[in-house]
């Protein structure tokens, strides 16, 4: 029956990509259209969507730093909103007829916003290292470790004296790094990828801890090394599988009574006031309003952590057991709320601008971006593996450039190996409006998803850059994107790695060895 289900969410998913909206409004759909026939979650179903979210959750640690959670804009925003918000809920619970306790428990837990939601977002558009990316799943942490007190509370359970020793982890990390390293065949670093995460969710989860709070540590440890990019591009087709079965149970939870519908409706309701409080002290905080904004749309939703908090409360009496499906509603209602906006983001910015800068407080801004690049004439934005490349035979060349990308730890990596790199957002229209571009011949765009190169490139040329930008794409369609957005030259690898074979094949440069001898092939 399991693929049953498998199937009626790949038709759901195409039907509401065709509308330009994720696949995973599709999955909760097709969840919702078979409840209404009566089908119901199994355990296989159940522990698919479970090790989609531990898998989800492990990538998401690959990419964070502890350094960048532990931050007063974190800390302030995420704790005072869990605070206002749950103050907000209670009285409104309690209006509808639930008892104080219950009430306590449901107003903490609408609090929370989706983690699965806002990493795989994030993640979609490569900005779990931006700063806002950072903010947001800084927050996301403090309010799973909220949730995780509740689940012990609740529970009757409490954590074993040997969790304690948990807190030595860290101290193996050279030890995971170094298996790593040694694992040189890409199955082997597949293997070890799944092994760790599985491995720290059932550790945690051995010791009356959440096997996802596990996975999500077991990513942490490997978080600012190399292979950490590495590990994450492994497990991205697994991840995305293995989530279809969560978004699919969440949908199967069912419809909610008269009374929970009330909760449901209430609670959507106060969604946007929600996102309101999030900008609002984000911006109190002393972040610019861009960030402020882009961060409160990830956090837009409620929170599968919701689910597992409420499911475990209702089985220990604490909640009605109807409450779980008004949550599982309402969690998935938010989550389609949420896709457009977080697909549209940049263009509902452009149109607000105006009015939503004027709250940004004049203050040195935590998330502030260069405004120079010294002498550079030359800017690569990207410095994964092909921007390294490009900036390598740039100073090979003696010319100056300087690097850019989102993410601290790449940043940090390039830095140790001697290039001069900044950080900087290339989706940020404030970054382009800011930066002087006077002194440069020629900007190359090599890393990000195509929306953002594409975006990147109207920014400059709005900004009257006259020099050329150079853009590397993997797709004919970016390519076409990019060259109607003022890309100057498109580079698709795939096609110049054909033609080049092809012009090769029929050169007489190549010796019986196989080694090619012409002067315009180098290694």
């Amino acid at each position: 029956m399991d693929v049953l289900w498998v199937g009626v969410a790949f038709l759901f998913g195409i039907l509401v990509s065709r509308i330009k909206l994720p696949p995973l409004v599709g999955y909760l759909a097709a969840g919702a259209a078979l409840s209404a026939y009566g089908y119901e979650a199994g355990a296989a179903l159940h522990e698919i969507a479970h090790l989609g979210v531990l898998f989800l959750l492990f990538t998401v640690g690959l990419h964070l730093r502890l350094k960048n959670i532990i931050r007063i804009e974190v800390i302030g925003t995420g704790g005072i909103h869990l605070l206002i918000s749950t103050l907000i809920f209670l009285p409104i619970t309690i209006i509808l007829g639930y008892s104080l306790g219950a009430s306590l428990i449901i107003s903490i837990v609408l609090s929370f916003s989706s983690t699965v939601l806002t990493a795989k977002s994030l993640e979609r558009r490569s900005e779990l290292g931006a700063f806002h990316g950072r903010v947001a799943i800084g927050i996301l942490i403090l309010q799973d470790i909220v949730a995780i007190a509740l689940l012990g509370l609740t529970s009757g359970a409490s954590p074993s004296p040997w969790s304690l020793a948990l807190l030595g982890l860290p101290l193996i990390r050279p030890a995971i790094i170094k298996i790593v390293e040694l694992s040189e065949e890409e199955e082997l670093k597949l293997l070890f990828a799944l092994m760790l995460a599985l491995g720290g969710g059932a550790l945690f989860e051995g010791v009356g801890l959440s096997s996802e709070l596990g996975a999500l540590i077991s990513g942490m440890l490997l978080s600012g090394h190399p292979v950490a990019d590495d590990l994450s591009k492994k497990l991205w087709g697994l991840k995305e599988a293995f989530l279809v079965g969560f978004f699919l149970e969440v949908g199967l939870t069912g419809l909610p009574t008269l009374q929970d519908f009330y909760l449901v409706l209430a609670a959507l309701a106060i969604l946007p006031l929600k996102s309101v409080l999030f900008f609002g002290l984000m911006l109190l905080f002393k972040l610019r309003a861009r960030t402020s904004f882009i961060a409160t749309i990830s956090l837009t939703s409620y929170s599968e952590f919701t689910l597992i908090a409420g499911t475990v409360a209702a089985s220990a009496g604490f909640i009605p057991p109807g409450v779980v499906i008004a949550f599982a509603l309402l969690t998935a209602i938010s989550f389609a709320l949420n896709a457009p906006l977080a697909i549209w983001e940049e263009q509902l910015w452009k149109r607000i601008e105006m009015a939503l800068s004027k709250f940004e407080r004049n203050v040195p801004h935590p998330d502030q971006q260069i405004i120079s690049l010294g002498s550079a004439e030359y800017l690569v934005v990207g410095m994964g593996n092909a921007g390294q490349a490009a900036y390598d035979h740039l100073k090979s060349q003696e010319k100056y450039v300087a690097g850019m990308d989102i993410d601290p730890a790449r940043i940090e990596r390039n830095l140790q190996e001697g290039r001069r790199v900044i950080y900087g957002d290339m989706q940020d229209v404030e970054l382009w409006d800011n930066l002087d571009l006077s002194h440069l011949r020629s900007v190359i765009l090599a890393i990000g998803t195509p929306e953002s190169k594409v975006n990147a490139t109207k920014y400059l040329r709005s900004n009257k850059y006259e020099g050329s930008i150079l853009a590397l794409t993997m797709q004919e369609d970016e390519q076409i994107a990019l060259s109607r957005a003022g890309a100057s030259a498109v580079c698709l690898p795939i096609t110049e790695a054909g033609r080049k074979l092809a012009e090769l094949s029929i050169s007489n440069d190549i010796t019986p060895d196989g080694m090619v001898i012409g002067p315009e092939v180098t290694n």
